[in-house]
């Protein structure tokens, strides 16, 4: 029977005491993942702060809360409960899992969706959190989550990082493709290749590459457009392709 001491146990002292040990342990987390994003960020790398911040946080979120069973469920955990509670959070884990998997999308070194899969893989911490009656702690953790989606854009630009570039190249058949020229156009517009990104392949008799170009600095990369153009003054080239590197 659903009374006012049953839904009130649910914000008893010692549930709250939990919730607010939980509400900083999130908060730590966040920004310990913003912290590893940012290095990733600044680097021109797919995954950056958001994504790091949201999957550190949400982690935090799962691990603290076994530290405190006796508070699940306003503390009325009934003895001999028929289910393992942590077997369902593992459950919920491996399918919210595939189901972020599922959202992410690799086109080259185009990498997309990896913000949209954390996101995910938050939304159901916070619904676990709301499913063992850590109320406080869930509405904590969707805004951070939130505040994460919205705000950490707005941070990150204006932090030092360095725009990456994915750039395919398709060289006219016979034609010998100059790795000094490339790299010295690419430092003429303020990009330098990324070390290792370089991929040569060849296609219907054309060679064909593949690099990623990383900015020097915030400031010294040129638009897209203007190294489009660069590039359809290089004689050799027959077709090329331009996209931003990021998530």
């Amino acid at each position: 029977m659903l009374t006012q001491e049953a839904l009130g146990a649910f914000w008893t002292g010692p549930v709250l005491e939990s919730n607010l040990i939980v509400f900083f342990t999130l908060s730590g987390a966040l920004l310990l993942g913003f912290l590893v994003g940012y290095e990733r960020f600044y680097h021109g790398r797919a995954a950056g702060m958001r994504t790091y911040g949201l999957v550190c946080m949400a982690s935090a979120a799962l691990t603290v809360i076994a530290g405190y069973p006796h508070e699940w469920y306003g503390g009325q955990v009934a003895i001999g409960l028929g289910a393992d509670p942590t077997r369902i959070i593992q459950g919920i884990v491996t399918g919210i899992g595939f189901l972020g998997a599922g959202v992410i999308m690799k086109e080259g070194f185009n990498i997309s969706g990896l913000t949209t899969a954390a996101s995910i893989w938050a939304a159901s911490v916070t619904g676990i959190l709301v499913g063992v009656g850590f109320y406080l702690a869930a509405i904590l953790l969707a805004l951070l989550s939130a505040f994460c989606m919205v705000s950490v854009p707005k941070l990150s630009s204006r932090l030092p990082s360095r725009q990456a570039i994915a750039i395919s190249l398709s060289f006219a058949r016979g034609q010998e493709p100059d790795e000094g020229m490339i790299r010295e156009r690419m430092l003429r517009n303020g990009y330098e290749v990324a070390s290792g990104s370089i991929v040569i392949g060849l296609h219907d008799g054309k060679i064909e590459w593949q690099f990623v170009a990383v900015a020097l600095n915030k400031t010294s990369g040129a638009r897209i457009s203007a190294l489009s153009r660069e590039l359809t003054a290089v004689e050799g080239i027959d077709s090329f392709q331009l996209s931003h590197a990021r998530n």
